[in-house]
């Protein structure tokens, strides 16, 4: 289980408007993650349950409060495949005029389906559910 690189910052501007310094609405960033492993019933795989954490800045366009789209994926390192994957929402909520803030998201659970030993070979990503635009300007930027 990791954070996946390329989505684990997001930059949110205010919709509409150019990229840039002052159109900022947030900047996220995943900074770890709690989880468990469980049978799942019925022989099925393995249940993870996990918690992400987030730490963000508040823009100067943003709002008190800010929801930040995220996805879990299962998948299958050796075909590069993804077998399950399921998304939420991270809720940023700035108090009077803090700038900053780190939230921990609500319980999911996502599934690995399969043999429990072949279960536990999968790979479990999770990051930011980002727009192509969002993911090229991650790409650019680099690993901050």
């Amino acid at each position: 289980m990791s954070l996946l690189a390329d989505a684990v910052d997001l930059t949110r501007y205010r919709a509409g408007a150019v990229p840039d310094v002052g159109t900022v609405e947030v900047d996220a960033r995943m900074i770890g993650f709690q989880a468990r492993c469980d049978y799942a019933p019925r022989d099925a795989g393995l249940d993870v349950t996990l918690v992400v954490q987030v730490a963000a800045e508040r823009g100067p366009t943003a709002t008190r409060a800010v929801d930040l789209p995220y996805v879990v994926a299962v998948t299958d390192e050796a075909e590069g495949r993804v077998l399950n994957r399921g998304t939420d929402t991270v809720r940023l909520t700035f108090a009077g005029n803090e700038r900053r803030t780190a939230v921990q998201g609500e319980q999911m659970m996502v599934r690995i389906p399969g043999d429990v030993r072949r279960a536990a070979e999968k790979v479990v990503l999770i990051g930011f559910q980002l727009t192509p635009e969002e993911l090229a300007a991650n790409r650019r930027r680099g690993v901050r």
